[in-house]
């Protein structure tokens, strides 16, 4: 997913879980963003039942500041609707720094119909400032999951619908070893995950398939940290 903040998860060496009213999580799960030992925003996902569906949101707001100065800025918000484990549609806006995205998927058969959008400048001749959206559309495999990192399906994934860009995430993930895990108020022992290919990363996931924490190198050099509120 993003520049700053690419956190779209895939997790191997646990079982599929239906995540319904049972799943793992409260209603509400929030994690506070680090960088360089800074705390910059926050991440939340949110958890409801509607119609017999489970609808999944998720909002991060992160800014860097830099001599009082905003430096960057990452607003995402995505809402997901599920049917067991089939994803029924995806509806998902990011703006990177100033630069928009918007992502719509939509379960048609067996295929997932997406649309991508991008925001970017127009040619010369028009106002300076304008922007004209690039849209692109394409149909892929109903079973992709979106990069969301709530949903522990994704062990099973080598491919995953980027929800900034709309585009296939090719990913590799390697299950490494228990380690002992800071949350805002307690330890909790947890088990590493590296990824590799389209997106790299460090995740940590709980006995009861919650992710817990995540770290990733940022394109400035930067270190992410994402650590879960209690």
């Amino acid at each position: 997913m993003p520049r700053l903040l690419v956190l779209s998860l895939a997790l191997v060496g646990m079982s599929p879980t239906s995540f319904a009213a049972d799943g793992p999580y409260p209603p509400v799960v929030t994690f506070a963003v680090w960088r360089n030992g800074e705390n910059v925003g926050r991440h939340v996902l949110t958890f409801d039942q509607k119609s017999g569906s489970q609808v999944v949101t998720i909002d991060s707001d992160i800014t860097v500041r830099a001599m009082g100065l905003v430096a960057y800025r990452f607003i995402h918000h995505g809402n997901e609707v599920w049917a067991g484990e089939q994803l029924q549609s995806l509806q998902a806006t990011t703006e990177d720094n100033g630069r928009k995205f918007t992502v719509a998927a939509q379960h048609a058969g067996s295929h997932l119909k997406v649309e991508r959008t991008t925001a970017g400048p127009v040619a010369a001749a028009a106002l300076d400032g304008f922007q004209v959206p690039d849209i692109s559309r394409e149909t892929l495999p109903a079973s992709l999951m979106p990069t969301s990192q709530w949903n522990i399906r994704q062990v099973k994934q080598t491919a995953l619908l980027n929800t900034q860009y709309g585009t296939v995430a090719r990913v590799k993930v390697v299950p490494g070893g228990r380690e002992q895990i800071r949350t805002s108020t307690r330890s909790i022992e947890a088990t590493h995950y590296t990824y590799s290919g389209d997106l790299r990363m460090d995740l940590w996931y709980d006995d009861r398939a919650r992710w817990v924490k995540g770290v990733f190198v940022a394109f400035d050099g930067s270190m992410i940290e994402y650590i879960l509120q209690e």
